[in-house]
């Protein structure tokens, strides 16, 4: 089975769980707040918007923040690919989109994405052919200039308002808005309407503002979800699970070919080949093992703690021209 079906069973499962327990009225509670009786988790977004806006500090919610730092450092921002239904709704859309828009939308990603690859390996060719009076000319090339991502994460703003809107209202405003929790609002006003008759407006606000950030608000989850910037925070520090490329294999090191097959698939555009030129970086890494699927010579592992790199030391490309020189001409 692909693990992008696997992820998406998984995803699926948990909700009708949860879903079927809130129409039930069993305590499960949902992805916003889950557990038994007095053993409960709460978002961590939640948890830290009820403690700013009660200026209390909250065991259960002290508790709920520990368990996320420690599950992100772990495996880093796995609930959005695993578990999410934000993710999993996204997936159903594309799922139904048209099959001419799909092979548009794939192409255009392709296209952006094998003129990066292209532009690091001429870079390559002028380093090899010693460009400038230090030998090298690789203005493009991510290999032998640190990672700068200058621009700003527009995520840590919405962060940033929600706490301080949570402190100026004395509530967690944001957590009217999530669409973890309107997406089971959703399903609960939908089943009160059916089942008894207990139709509200929220049968039309709620799916209506779930709507305009999923649709409406492109790419959702890498420009405006707080809750990703939380874990963004924590996941640059995570070490385990970490996709590794080898470049023994990679056809881009070993051959000189532009593959990048690992930022085409990767759902969150994080640039594995290349992070410099990604929308995210690898702290933003979901382990959803679809770079790994996507590989053509299964270059990249997640082992349990990816290697380190020694301080000063640069990783260094090295195919021969013989291999770069027929695919750059």
């Amino acid at each position: 089975m692909k693990t992008k079906n696997l992820r998406t069973i998984i995803a699926a499962a948990a909700f009708a769980v949860m879903a079927g327990g809130l129409i039930a009225g069993v305590s499960t509670g949902t992805l916003s707040g889950f557990g038994w009786d007095t053993i409960a988790a709460l978002c961590p977004l939640g948890a830290l918007g009820t403690m700013i806006a009660t200026k209390t500090m909250i065991p259960r919610a002290v508790i709920s923040l520990v368990i996320m730092a420690a599950l992100v450092l772990l495996v880093g921002r796995a609930f959005c690919s695993w578990l999410c239904p934000t993710t999993l709704i996204y997936r159903i859309r594309d799922y139904f989109r048209a099959p001419k828009k799909r092979r548009a939308l794939a192409e255009q990603k392709n296209a952006e994405i094998k003129a990066i690859s292209q532009q690091e390996l001429e870079s390559l060719k002028l380093a090899k052919d010693g460009a400038d009076a230090k030998g090298h000319a690789c203005g493009a090339c991510g290999k032998c200039q640190p990672v700068k991502h200058g621009k700003l994460d527009s995520r840590h703003a919405v962060l940033g308002g929600a706490l301080l809107s949570t402190a100026i209202f004395g509530f967690p405003v944001f957590c009217l808005v999530c669409p973890v929790g309107l997406t089971f609002a959703t399903v609960l006003v939908l089943w009160r309407a059916f089942s008894a008759g207990d139709a509200t407006i929220g049968i039309i606000l709620i799916p209506a503002l779930l709507i305009v950030e999923l649709v409406f608000l492109r790419k959702w989850c890498t420009r405006f979800c707080p809750l990703s910037a939380l874990m963004n925070l924590v996941g640059r520090f995570s070490r385990t699970f970490v996709p590794v490329i080898n470049d023994e294999k990679c056809l881009e090191t070993a051959k000189g070919a532009s593959c990048s097959k690992c930022a085409e698939v990767c759902e969150f555009d994080i640039n594995l080949r290349h992070p410099e030129f990604g929308e995210l970086t690898m702290a933003d890494c979901t382990r959803c093992r679809a770079c790994v699927d996507a590989c053509p010579t299964k270059a990249i592992t997640m082992p349990v703690f990816a290697p380190s790199k020694k301080k000063g030391t640069v990783e260094v490309l090295e195919p021969t021209l013989e291999d770069l020189e027929p695919k750059l001409d």
